[in-house]
């Protein structure tokens, strides 16, 4: 079953854009493209179908320890635990991160025009992100997982954060938290030994947020050249804080913990791990380049992403 929505970049408001396709042009073209295609991730991904007992729900390679001693001292079996818990530690961090943008769209519609395309895109992308956290919360209830939550403060902290997210501020952060994640699951796609239905749910939501990456990124190509001096600044060094969260979620204690190993000495041998280096290296590169490619690319920003491996 398929809905949709067009895909294409779009900004914050209607105002044309300098030299190019506007707003509203690029959101019409994302509205079309999302009505073309969508998914019900309920009716679109066979839930009842059995987990295959000895494949992998992450490619082998792309697990935090791969590669390493720890890693070859492990059964087949402790293997595919440990995949397994590494994919509920990936869904369960998507779920918090399409809340905390869904809170953000919906403050920032509050100041928008409720007849613009523009407008109508960021509703259509809030039903995607809506159905994706259904899609994830499933997907850790049909592997037998338990949610990765986040502790009390950092909650209250997450709660804050829409308030903080506006205009570039807003896209910069939506950025981070979908590309690099975008990037994963197209490693994620490309692995011969994963559970089927773990294909069939990134393709769908590698799918859906091509179109949100795209309308972010539009709109700071847009907004970028025109920023003031002192918005550049935060907004160009705001987004490295991305990467020693990034670094600390992908190695979070609770994977190794629940899969029976010494989480200390786990998440030790993963940050030390290069095969866990360069695949962190490999899916932030589209979206330090884009960066780059705009102009915020801040030198604290590119300290704190290099310092924590994803450069």
């Amino acid at each position: 079953m398929t809905r949709s929505v067009t895909a294409v970049p779009t900004r914050t408001d209607d105002r044309p854009a300098q030299g190019g396709r506007s707003r509203e042009e690029l959101a019409n073209r994302l509205l079309k493209g999302s009505v073309r295609k969508s998914y019900a991730p309920v009716v679109d991904i066979d839930w009842d179908a059995p987990i295959e007992p000895d494949m992998f729900f992450l490619p082998p390679e792309l697990i935090s320890i791969y590669g390493t001693e720890l890693w070859d001292s492990l059964s087949r079996a402790q293997q595919i635990e440990q995949s397994r818990q590494e994919l509920v530690n990936v869904l369960s961090a998507g779920i918090w991160f399409e809340n905390i943008l869904n809170q953000a769209l919906l403050r920032d519609l509050m100041h928008r025009n409720p007849t613009a395309a523009s407008s109508h895109y960021k509703l259509t992308e809030l039903g995607d992100e809506t159905r994706h956290m259904v899609m994830f919360g499933k997907a850790i209830d049909h592997v037998g997982g338990i949610p990765i939550r986040p502790r009390l403060y950092q909650r209250m902290i997450i709660n804050l954060l829409p308030l903080l997210f506006r205009g570039p501020i807003l896209w910069g952060a939506a950025l981070v938290g979908e590309e690099i994640f975008d990037a994963l699951q197209r490693q994620i796609l490309e692995g011969a030994e994963v559970q089927p239905f773990v294909l069939r749910l990134m393709r769908i939501h590698v799918t859906e947020e091509a179109r949100h990456i795209q309308f972010a990124r539009d709109d700071l190509r847009k907004t970028a050249p025109a920023m003031p001096w002192y918005r550049r600044v935060v907004v160009a060094n705001l987004h490295g804080v991305g990467g020693p969260f990034y670094r600390f979620l992908l190695t979070h204690p609770a994977i190794y913990a629940r899969a029976g190993l010494d989480p200390r000495q786990a998440r030790r041998v993963a940050r030390s791990n290069p095969n866990f280096l360069r695949s962190c290296r490999d899916s932030a590169e589209p979206l330090t380049e884009f960066f780059t490619e705009v102009g915020l690319m801040g030198r604290l920003s590119r300290r704190m992403w290099r310092g924590a491996g994803f450069l």
